[in-house]
């Protein structure tokens, strides 16, 4: 994305079925679990880069030994960090004990990180400081074993404000108004609460110590998901663990976030991609499930595991830009879906060449758009495959033009790669963005000057401000007649606030192009109204009930919107004509059929909450506010 925002985070999870004994007579090694997460971290560190944390819980340790670790990192490789540290410790614990390094029993007693349960988690802050506090797992801590509790998720509530005034009401005075913080103080109230219940429910059958271990075999982790959960508003994939070893990892109703899991008789293994599991286990694409959405995949303290409703599903809307982007293509589903994508595209390039392919260069940047790319030259391919057909049916061809026909094939050239190494670290305005500029390396003498045009695909398109300082004057050196950047997702219109960084309208150079329109065509009574009506729906609490801010939009068509757009990131000074190709939601929906969340492009918000949030967005953007609006 040459526009790059941040986006969700990544969480894993691993539990170990078997004794702790087992994988190291099997696999030589007493960090066979550590050696595990750091894979499935590794392959999702695309992810989250800012900050990242794991946690570790020993099962049925003696009293007085820790059976809880965790370790957070917000260093420059985070991941690789927070495992040097846990190496660096083992090695240290077994310096004078080279005769315990495995046994599994001493290891347990006196090495951490030697446990059957473990959570990863990558963070990718969309607020707060990259400080180590903001990095999950969080840890809520008890003398009590089934109270406490490690949380780590890839999650944005709406309604944080909501959910802080209910732990009020309860009586709790949280520290902080995030949704971090509400969430693993809802949950664990209510874990609190079912302790007490079952507690209730037993003593005076069973005494002290017994009683905590029949507590523990007794909790119901569904119906603390279910009290915890069932007024929260946003998407999430929590994983968390208790301090007995029980796990469970909840998904919402309408599937927005993603999770994937694994298991045989050795392991149970959660993670956002299926990538990774496959990486890390070795295992067959079909045989890594999707939790399903108001369901958790819960393991109890004895490794045995089922997915479980803890809260009533609704229509799937998983997100699309998952697809799009954010994941990994090597996922098989993934990589079909954007070489789909940029396919598709084709009826409208070659539109806007005026199907001209001979004086046609074909490329794109960056790097991550390099699958919808081939689906672009696939979907070429075809096009000449059907008019080589065509001229042959007719048999009006001479031989000379019957070898150009059939030899005739896209130009494909590789015209801009980054120049990793090159740091704009120069502050000065006059000369920063002559810099950035040059983060970039260009291809020279493959475009023929003044005759050629260049189509350039992008993954997307959010803030064009590096189209206008950077990629278009770079190409432009080239000499191109015309460059023709393409998106291979559709224009995005609407914030998020379901854990990518895309919270404010000012942001979205396709809302500033319907503000331009609207103001050349003298529609500012339109911005007003839709301005009244949302101020209106915040003070009387109906914000949740519509998205009044799709009617900014609703005067023109897809083509217009793109055309305003070029018009906007073309730079003053450029020679070539430019011209921006937009994906139509229709055929990201035919690309990506079983993921619809689309509310960035069609501000149809899954949940109440996205309504709320999107009326209250333009209300700052209105407002000069230059504040998240959840």
């Amino acid at each position: 994305m040459s526009d790059a925002i941040k986006h969700e985070c990544g969480i894993a999870l691993i539990r170990l079925r078997k004794p702790y004994q087992y994988y190291i007579d099997k696999y030589g090694t007493a960090l066979y679990g550590a050696n595990k997460l750091y894979l499935l971290m590794e392959k999702q560190v695309n992810r989250g880069q800012d900050g990242a944390g794991i946690a570790n819980i020993k099962l049925d340790v003696p009293p007085g030994h820790r059976y809880i670790s965790r370790y957070r990192s917000v260093d420059q490789r985070p991941v690789t960090d927070i495992f040097e540290k846990v190496n660096k410790k083992f090695r240290k614990a077994i310096k004078g004990n080279r005769d315990k390094a495995k046994d599994a029993q001493w290891l347990q007693e006196n090495v951490a990180f030697t446990g059957e349960v473990w959570m990863g988690h990558l963070r990718y802050g969309t607020h707060g400081a990259n400080e180590i506090e903001n990095c999950h797992p969080m840890l809520r801590q008890s003398n009590w074993r089934s109270r406490n509790l490690v949380m780590a998720g890839n999650f944005n509530m709406t309604n944080v404000d909501s959910l802080f005034n209910k732990l009020v009401s309860l009586g709790q005075h949280p520290k902080e108004k995030v949704d971090t913080v509400t969430v693993m103080e809802k949950i664990g109230h209510f874990l609190d609460e079912e302790n007490q219940r079952v507690f209730d429910r037993f003593k005076g059958i069973y005494e002290n110590p017994d009683l905590s271990d029949i507590i523990e075999d007794n909790l119901d982790l569904q119906r603390v998901l279910h009290r915890s959960c069932r007024d929260f508003d946003g998407g999430y994939a929590m994983v968390g663990m208790t301090g007995y070893g029980a796990s469970f990892v909840a998904r919402d109703p309408a599937g927005i976030r993603p999770a994937y899991y694994y298991a045989d008789d050795e392991v149970v293994v959660v993670a956002s991609e299926k990538p990774a599991i496959k990486t890390a286990f070795n295992v067959e694409y079909s045989e890594i499930k999707e939790v399903q959405p108001g369901h958790a995949l819960i393991v109890d303290k004895y490794g045995e595991y089922g997915e479980y409703e803890f809260i009533q599903p609704v229509e799937k809307r998983s997100c699309s830009f998952e697809r799009i982007y954010f994941s990994r293509a090597t996922d098989p589903d993934i990589y079909n879906e954007r070489k789909m994508l940029g396919k598709l595209l084709v009826p409208q390039i070659l539109e806007e060449i005026d199907y001209d392919l001979e004086n046609t260069v074909f490329s794109y940047i960056p790097n991550t758009a390099e699958t919808a790319f081939f689906g672009m030259v696939e979907g070429l391919e075809e096009y000449l495959y059907k008019q080589r057909k065509k001229a042959i049916m007719e048999g009006i061809l001479f031989e000379q033009e019957l070898d150009r026909v059939l030899s005739f094939r896209p130009r494909v050239e590789k015209l801009v790669s980054k120049d990793v190494k090159l740091r704009t670290f120069i502050t000065d305005d006059s000369q920063r963005d002559d810099m950035v500029s040059h983060v970039y390396d260009t291809t020279f003498e493959v475009i023929r000057k003044g005759k050629d045009n260049v189509v350039v695909v992008d993954d997307s398109i959010v803030r064009g401000t590096t189209l206008e300082k950077s990629i278009l004057k770079m190409l432009d050196r080239l000499g191109p007649k015309k460059i023709i950047i393409v998106s291979s997702a559709p224009q995005i219109r609407f914030p998020d606030c379901y854990g990518i960084d895309m919270s404010k309208f000012k942001e979205f150079v396709g809302f500033r192009a319907a503000l331009d329109l609207l103001r050349e065509r003298n529609q500012e009574d339109v911005i007003e109204e839709v301005y009244a009506q949302c101020v209106a729906a915040i003070e009387s609490g109906n914000a949740a009930k519509e998205n009044y801010v799709k009617a900014l939009f609703e005067p023109f068509t897809h083509d217009e919107l793109s055309q305003q757009v070029a018009r906007i990131v073309t730079p003053s000074d450029l020679k070539a004509q430019v011209a921006v190709v937009y994906q139509t939601v229709e055929n990201l929906h035919r690309a990506c059929p079983n993921h619809s969340g689309d509310w960035y492009f069609t501000g149809n918000y899954p949940t109440p909450g996205g309504n709320n949030v999107v009326n209250k967005a333009f209300v700052n953007f209105m407002e000069g506010k230059l504040v998240r609006a959840y």
